[in-house]
């Protein structure tokens, strides 16, 4: 009995290292950029690194609420594929870009909304004229981000992830190359600093997107895909269901992003040279993230596959082996983290007290490596069942009532500062890993009695 599980839970592992490896390897390849970002802006100056700062932790909040919501398409896909109705994927391709292009919409407005108060949020003054036509650039980037995303659910809903990898990866590229371009004033540019980090980041994003969509268009496998997409119009019950799956997941995400955004405007209270550490520590921290939520796509994209064909059994192989890899891939990092605890600093600013402060924010962000990877896994695992209203309200509890609470008393009342705040994000996923835990185990264990 014993070597049967085992067996079963290595055919598991296997399956999801090849599903997830090149998922993560394509979003690491947005990591990648995000941290050179940060060095070649920390590199050309202090202030802007710390404006940057703001400006990312505040516009990721609301891309990760959008595509959260265009993860809606996944679990239908895995249920379709089980079925082999490819055509059927098609139309719900159509459906979702259409259900995206809306959620935009209302991202674009309430980005608008607090370009127009960013003065209110008691940020240093002399950061606004970085600030402002940064966030500008960044926010026209959205668009192309949403509906990109929507091209790489299928891709890799369809286990077709080396696509989104290789396409992440030329844009990627072509980011870098950009940045150094812009930032430095290369090859007869001029020298635009911040803002060039911003205008490189809108065009490689652009690129991403006609890319998908020429891949669409040019590949012959894709063809069932492509009749789906041009015959099944865009209809009221494929919008209800997406919209049904896609807002719990959004708000779930959207908690989680806008605790990180929060913190970063509390941190902003402290000055400007804890602003920009964070910036650097969030951008180490960015790392682990991307890879744990490729190893939770494959696990969503896995247990949506066996949800259509009703293997229940098979749904819990693959959540626990999720759990297992999330488990190594952790204790790694984290043993990362220690032996270079000293020396991240340096590689993004030469800024001495940045720096510094940078080295005590890294032994908070080993100590939630753990809930972290375990957190993303679970919630991963339940949207491939379609079982999202559940996170979102467990993401509610756990990072607006729970983790953000006390990382303010911490660092206010207590007088710990930066490294109190930092506290919210281990507090928050040690919160959330409980009651994902439970929830999962509820859920899977009524499918197996039911069974």
């Amino acid at each position: 009995m014993r070597e049967a599980r085992y067996t079963e839970y290595k055919t598991h592992i296997k399956s999801l290292l090849l599903l997830g490896i090149p998922i993560i390897i394509g979003q690491l390849g947005n990591i990648v950029t995000g941290l050179a970002d940060t060095v070649m802006v920390g590199q050309h100056s202090t202030e802007e690194l710390a404006a940057a700062s703001f400006v990312n932790n505040v516009i990721n909040a609301f891309i990760i609420l959008g595509t959260g919501f265009s993860l809606n398409y996944t679990p239908i896909i895995g249920e379709h594929i089980a079925i082999n109705k490819r055509i059927a994927i098609g139309g719900w391709l159509k459906n979702s870009l259409v259900a995206n292009l809306s959620t935009t919409a209302i991202i674009i407005m309430l980005l608008l909304g607090i370009y127009t108060n960013v003065e209110l949020l008691g940020q240093p003054k002399e950061l606004l004229p970085l600030i402002k036509p940064y966030y500008l650039v960044l926010m026209c980037s959205v668009l192309f981000v949403m509906l990109s995303n929507t091209f790489r659910q299928f891709v890799e809903g369809i286990m077709d992830a080396s696509i989104s990898m290789w396409i992440l990866t030329i844009g990627n590229a072509l980011n870098i190359a950009g940045n150094y371009v812009l930032i430095y004033g290369k090859l007869g540019c001029p020298e635009l600093g911040l803002l060039g980090a911003g205008i490189s980041t809108l065009f490689s994003r652009m690129i991403m997107l006609l890319l998908f969509i020429a891949v669409f268009i040019k590949q012959k496998k894709y063809e069932p895909f492509r009749k789906g997409f041009l015959a099944i119009p865009v209809r009221k019950a494929y919008w209800k269901r997406l919209n049904k799956i896609g807002w719990p997941i959004a708000f779930q995400q959207g908690i989680e992003a806008a605790t990180f955004c929060i913190t970063t405007i509390m941190i902003g209270w402290l000055g400007g040279l804890e602003l920009a550490a964070h910036q650097v520590a969030v951008a180490v921290s960015t790392v682990s993230f991307t890879i744990y939520l490729g190893l939770g796509s494959a696990v969503a994209i896995r247990t949506s596959l066996y949800k259509g064909l009703q293997d229940w059994v098979n749904v819990r192989y693959a959540t626990l082996s999720g759990v297992v890899l999330a488990i190594i891939i952790s204790i790694t990092l984290s043993s990362i983290l220690l032996v270079s605890c000293d020396a991240i600093g340096g590689l993004f600013t030469d800024n001495e007290a940045v720096s510094n402060i940078v080295a005590t924010l890294i032994p908070i962000l080993m100590a939630y490596q753990f809930g972290d990877s375990i957190q993303i896994v679970l919630a991963n695992a339940l949207r491939g069942l379609s079982d999202v209203t559940s996170i979102m309200f467990i993401s509610l509890i756990s990072y607006f009532l729970v983790a953000i609470p006390s990382g303010y008393s911490i660092a206010f009342l207590l007088d710990k500062g930066i490294s109190g705040i930092w506290m919210t994000y281990p507090i928050g996923f040690t919160c959330a890993v409980c009651l994902l835990g439970l929830r999962t185990y509820r859920v899977m264990g009524f499918r197996k009695q039911s069974k």
